[in-house]
């Protein structure tokens, strides 16, 4: 018998993201795929409307996830991986549900999925399921033979994610006017969800307190903050906080907001701030917005000096991140015992996510998981 392809049984890799808008006439129609079935007002969909209008209505996601795509299949080829990479999103083209149907009249059987997403929650996390389940439902009733599709393990804390943050953090605090950098103190920044998702977030073993969302993210905090005061002799202060908040004012959400958090350090006498997106695949428009407008403005506003980190994009990198926990995965599947890299005190994540992981309010089928109908 032939030897199997290092990434046997997967003969796709789907890049799964959130997608946005790509002109000023799309920005309300994909705010209304983003809030539907939650009863927000046009009229507030026209107020978070002009933070896209700010940047002509383009959100840069869809564009990093082309460069992440171009940089996924340079790694692949470059390691001898015949692997096709294609892309599906959650609110706008390409839909994962068009790309889904392409790649099953392909001819694609079995599908390990990416995820922009690093971090166990139902966002993001569960609600990914739900959109692959209910693509499956739909491709189903148009009579197609489904494929069977696996999602990636998260990767908040593989070194190829971990490492190009820790380098763009020194970059920035090297950014910073010298009389002001070794007083800077460092805010990891993540997307504000309500404390019930959080407490709720991953195996229901780590429910309660933040659930896994909250712990994973001081994790990858702290290994940058290591990783910092190793390269500089620093130990810089720093702390989690959150941003992006969308809810109802008297729902409990994670704090603190990054504006109050500067205005707090500011109170304290800190000099300088590194804002470090931690939460974030690539500067997308909660980057582009809460930080580099909202936050920025908020720190000029008060005289102190603030950078802001890159996020990991498409750094060849994470591509070669994706590539290992998709040979990895890949190995697993094939009953192998393949390592498992994974930097931190948490260790590496699970590959199916079990029953309660990170539920929904509202049970809904999600695929890819232990408690798939689509197994």
């Amino acid at each position: 018998m032939p030897d199997q392809p290092a990434t046997a049984p997967y003969d796709a890799l789907l890049l799964l993201s959130f997608g946005g808008p790509e002109g000023p006439d799309d920005v309300i129609p994909f705010l209304e795929n983003v809030t539907r079935g939650r009863g927000i007002p046009r009229e507030r969909l026209k107020e978070v409307g002009q933070h896209y209008y700010l940047f002509d209505g383009v959100s840069p996601i869809n564009e990093q996830n082309r460069a992440l795509l171009a940089a996924l299949r340079t790694d692949f080829a470059e390691h001898g991986l015949d692997l096709p990479v294609h892309w599906g999103n959650r609110n706008w083209a390409p839909y994962l549900t068009d790309t889904l149907r392409e790649m099953t009249k392909a001819g694609h059987r079995r599908i390990a999925v990416l995820a922009t997403s690093a971090y166990a929650s139902y966002s993001g996390c569960r609600q990914y399921r739900e959109n692959l389940a209910d693509s499956l439902a739909t491709l189903r009733a148009e009579g197609l033979e489904l494929p069977r599709v696996d999602k990636l393990r998260h990767y908040f804390n593989h070194p190829g994610f971990v490492r190009p943050m820790v380098d763009g953090l020194l970059a920035s605090l090297a950014d910073l006017p010298e009389e002001v950098r070794a007083g800077a103190h460092l805010a990891f920044t993540t997307h504000s969800i309500p404390t019930s998702a959080a407490d709720t977030s991953g195996p229901e073993r780590v429910h309660g307190h933040g659930g896994a969302y909250v712990a994973e993210h001081l994790d990858v905090a702290r290994l940058i903050a290591d990783a910092v005061r190793e390269e500089t002799g620093i130990e810089y202060p720093w702390r989690l906080v959150y941003q992006s908040r969308s809810g109802a004012p008297g729902t409990p959400w994670l704090e603190p907001d990054i504006c109050d958090h500067l205005e707090t350090l500011h109170g304290q006498g800190v000099p300088a701030v590194v804002m470090v997106p931690i939460g974030f695949v690539s500067d997308h428009m909660e980057v582009l917005y809460d930080l580099d407008t909202e936050a920025t403005a908020k720190a000029a506003e008060l005289g102190m000096p603030v950078r802001r980190s890159p996020t990991v994009g498409a750094d060849p990198r994470f591509a070669a991140a994706v590539r290992e926990l998709l040979l990895e995965r890949a190995a697993s599947e094939r009953g192998e015992a393949p390592g498992r890299c994974a930097l931190g005190a948490l260790g590496p994540s699970h590959d199916l996510c079990p029953v309660g992981c990170c539920p929904a309010r509202t049970p809904r089928p999600a695929a890819a998981g232990a408690d798939s109908p689509f197994a």
